[in-house]
């Protein structure tokens, strides 16, 4: 059954079936003929029950033409064909053309890149480093230039010739990597080699995020990259911001859109867009989107896609999810690799604080007037700083706290409406405010340049979230702080930290797991060593309580004590 939003969920009124979108030619007679796909479905709601038009033919009802039937007007006798997409034979310059995979190897060695294919597919093209030799539209290049990119970055340099080049792609970077502007600009290129879009056509290409905050990046980069093309229309599709004026804007005819996935379900249901033109595909942040519960949708719209097109698949971390998703809608497609995915950086200086939970908040405003008080001994400005919390009253709570304190702040989470968030955001970037109290809605995604310090108030529950946060700081290339707060209840967490940190240190390139299945077992594991400590401690005599011990003084517990039920060995394990 195909997937049915939530807002037309137990609607008695409505009438869902699934729709195939048809590719309609026109003949002379004005017969119409109907390519169907029948893999290709989509949930769609309709009052119009007939199933044959005036002549005879199969009236079939797709998100192509349903803005048609919903008026009350008598759909027009008159339908176009739906141009075929255009891939055009790419060719990088004659200087990057003559690579040898000697050559090859070494710049993505160079770049720490780390390209597979399957074995049955065509090589990857190679690593460009220069822009120039990419052969884009004399328009990009104008505007490349005018916002001062010099060289590509690791990821632009091996994934825009992939994309370029009309192949698939899975992408995994770090944050700050340059990613955006890696698929933002083959996705313009590939728009301008396009057939005109028309009034109620739907996009061309389609870029789906996981928060309206980085679809509104994204949004601002292909505005960035196209600056030079008053043709080129594009399209933000969010939830919480006006759907009239999305409506309008999808129907007038855009090439690009940039939509979540619950919103622009949204507007194929109400027929204010369609699938039918979109021959070029971005899952952006795809770990964070299925982490989210967006599976079903992007599940749906990569069904319903027409069948020729590319599709661009990136993601901080590769858990199993995302080899899956990529192994059922990607086709040949080349898998790149930018340094150690699902890493804590290794530019983020890490700081573990224990503290008891009463104390944090004093104990966050000496740490941020302490900064305040080197900063102006320095004549530098306050460094921008975000401190993560559990929950959204807290996070609240103790932006006000650093207010009272004369400190400039400013809360952001989910609990805010659009246009909050929209500020608060604004602010931040801006400098006018330095200091962001956030939920995890700002660990992933969020690219604020020069952030210097984050500070995790209360720690997530999971490394791979802790990771997402330290993230924020250290990015393309420059160095950052990282202060972590921790309480008894974080000591598997932290132990997991201290690992990654010795193992950056020693440059050992071990990483861990990521996805639901691997955080599952992470709490899982979490938790029968809370338990295995709570046995340890009444076994010492020590009541119920839980109790951590430095490194420095395990050997006083004799080995005798440890193994009197020979089970607790590993509970004291970093």
């Amino acid at each position: 059954m195909s997937y049915v939003p939530p807002h037309l969920r137990n609607n008695g009124s409505a009438t869902v079936a699934t729709a195939r979108t048809p590719s309609v030619t026109l003949d002379n007679n004005n017969h119409h003929h109907h390519n169907l796909n029948n893999h290709h479905k989509l949930a769609f709601t309709s009052n119009n029950n007939n199933t044959t038009n005036a002549n005879g033919s199969p009236s079939l009802p797709s998100f192509h033409n349903a803005s048609r039937w919903s008026s009350a007007a008598p759909p027009s006798p008159r339908i176009f064909a739906t141009p075929d997409p255009v891939f055009p034979q790419w060719q990088p310059s004659e200087r990057a053309s003559r690579m040898t995979p000697e050559q090859i190897e070494e710049v993505r060695s160079r770049l720490n890149l780390d390209v597979t294919v399957a074995s049955d597919s065509p090589p990857a093209p190679a690593p460009i480093e220069s822009f120039t030799d990419m052969c884009l539209h004399s328009s990009i290049m104008k505007d490349i230039a005018y916002h001062e990119y010099t060289r590509p970055t690791s990821i632009q340099a091996q994934a825009m010739p992939i994309a370029l080049s009309g192949r698939d792609l899975l992408g995994c970077a770090e944050t700050g990597s340059g990613k955006t502007a890696a698929f933002t600009i083959p996705m313009i290129q590939h728009c301008l080699a396009q057939p005109s879009i028309r009034r109620n056509d739907g996009p061309l290409a389609l870029v789906l995020a996981p928060t309206r905050e980085l679809a509104q990046q994204i949004e601002k980069e292909v505005k960035a990259f196209s600056r030079s093309l008053e043709s080129l229309k594009t399209a933000i599709v969010v939830g919480g911001t006006n759907i009239e004026k999305q409506r309008a804007e999808l129907r007038a005819g855009i090439e690009i859109a940039v939509a979540t996935p619950g919103r622009f379900i949204d507007h194929l249901q109400q027929g204010n867009t369609s699938l039918s033109r979109i021959s070029f595909v971005v899952l952006d942040e795809a770990d964070r989107m299925l982490d989210m519960g967006f599976e079903p949708q992007i599940r749906e719209v990569m069904r319903s896609l027409p069948e020729k097109h590319q599709t661009l698949l990136f993601s901080a971390t590769m858990p199993v999810e995302i080899e899956a998703l990529a192994k059922e809608y990607l086709a040949s497609s080349v898998q790149v690799k930018v340094g150690k995915v699902s890493s804590p950086t290794t530019n983020v200086s890490q700081t573990l604080v224990k503290i008891s939970e009463n104390e944090k908040i004093d104990r966050l405003l000496d740490l941020l007037v302490e900064d305040a008080s080197q900063a102006e001994k320095c004549g530098h400005p306050f460094p921008l700083t975000i401190v993560f919390v559990e929950r959204k009253t807290r996070c609240d709570e103790v932006a006000e706290a650093l207010v009272a304190q004369g400190l400039s702040a400013v809360s952001l989470h989910g609990g805010r409406s659009q246009s909050e968030r929209e500020a608060a955001l604004h602010d931040f970037r801006s400098g006018s405010t330095n200091i962001l109290v956030a939920t995890d809605v700002a660990s992933r995604g969020l690219d604020v340049t020069g952030v210097s310090h984050v500070i995790n108030l209360d720690l997530p529950k999971t490394m791979e979230d802790y990771v997402h946060r330290i993230g924020r700081t250290g990015r393309a290339g420059s160095t950052g702080l990282a202060t972590s707060f921790y309480t008894d209840r974080d000591m598997f967490l932290v132990a997991n930290i201290r690992k990654a940190i010795a193992d950056a240190e020693s440059g050992n390139t071990l990483t861990f797991a990521t996805g639901k299945v691997a955080r599952r077992k992470e709490k899982e594991a979490a938790a029968a060593q809370k338990e295995a400590n709570i046995a340890l401690s009444k076994q010492l005599g020590l009541g119920a309580a839980s109790i951590n011990i430095e490194d420095k003084y395990k050997f006083m517990i004799t080995a005798a004590n440890i193994k009197r039920e020979g089970a607790a060995d590993s509970a004291w394990d970093d």
